[in-house]
């Protein structure tokens, strides 16, 4: 059998975090496999390992048709793409801080010696506390900031995640890999916590419309809220303008569709129903002013201090 991992670059940074997602079941919104493939691209981020994927994925299970199967597509005969099981490590940072970001493929199977492979390989690089992704679907008003769920590995963390707007998760069921990982985590004694967000999803069978149901598959607004809280908490400056604009853009699309489907037979209900919901929503912001307040005027008394 291969080597668990395997780099051929290393972080220098004097801090280093790590933010990771998968292509999973927990992953509404396509927050846990998309937001981490933008922050690659979008940041330049290094390619600079992977988890060797050998024994984590099934080819197929019987009566599962194609659930489980690699997609893979021919042109005349010749293969023009694949699909392969991926577990990506990447990098970008200065010498002082710097972001390891994990792009992986949920595994089928032995989840105990992929979660060791995963921490193992984050504790080489001098990970000091890791975030992974995830998303949940329910109703809740487009309009309004998602909420955000959390668990997490170790109890000292508990005080400061409540800083973050989160409520903590009461959850019990089937697991989703972050929530798994997090007990592994509590046995390594690693910092590790999961943010799920909630993302936008509605039964509209009640309405006799067309449209059955709706819901949110690129919420690049809860890719947004959640990387403001990654941003405080590793002390990053990541540049997220452009996924703001994004989110704006995709409340405006939203506010179209729905005035749309409002404006057919039924619609007057369909009205009602979302009036109703946001009447009853109740907010939960993230407003980390005081927090970017006090690591500003931190900066600034370091420079003082370095000038005298």
């Amino acid at each position: 059998m291969a080597e668990p991992f395997e780099f051929w670059d290393a972080p220098a940074a004097e801090e280093v975090y790590a933010l990771a997602g998968w292509d999973q079941w927990a992953n509404a919104g396509s927050v846990s496999s998309d937001l981490p493939s933008y922050l690659i691209k979008d940041l330049e981020a290094k390619h600079i390992g992977r988890i060797n994927c050998d024994g984590y994925y099934l080819f197929q299970l019987p009566a599962t048709h194609d659930l489980m199967r690699p997609a893979i597509a021919f042109e005349d005969g010749y293969q023009a793409s694949v699909q392969r099981y991926f577990n990506d490590v990447y990098y970008v940072g200065d010498e002082r801080k710097g972001l390891v970001i994990f792009s992986g493929s949920e595994p089928h199977i032995d989840v105990d010696r992929y979660a060791d492979a995963f921490f193992q390989a984050l504790r080489g690089l001098g990970v000091r506390r890791t975030i992974g992704l995830g998303g949940v679907f329910g109703s809740m008003p487009y309009r309004r900031d998602r909420h955000v769920s959390c668990v997490y590995s170790l109890p000292a963390m508990r005080q400061e995640l409540m800083e973050y707007a989160v409520n903590f998760s009461n959850y019990s069921g089937g697991a989703s890999l972050g929530s798994y990982l997090s007990v592994r985590a509590a046995e390594l004694e690693m910092e590790y916590c999961t943010f799920y967000s909630m993302v936008p999803a509605y039964d509209l069978s009640q309405f006799n419309l067309s449209e059955q149901s709706m819901r949110v598959e690129y919420d690049v607004r809860a890719w947004y809220e959640l990387m403001r809280r990654v941003n405080v908490m590793f002390g990053m400056q990541i540049d997220l303008s452009e996924l703001e604009e994004r989110s704006v853009s995709l409340t405006d699309s939203l506010d179209a569709k729905v005035y749309r489907l409002c404006q057919k037979q039924g619609g007057e209900k369909l009205r009602t129903y979302f009036e109703r919901m946001e009447a009853e929503f109740e907010d939960k912001p993230y407003l980390p002013f005081e927090s970017v307040w006090e690591d500003e005027l931190g900066d600034i008394l370091d420079e003082l201090n370095d000038d005298e």
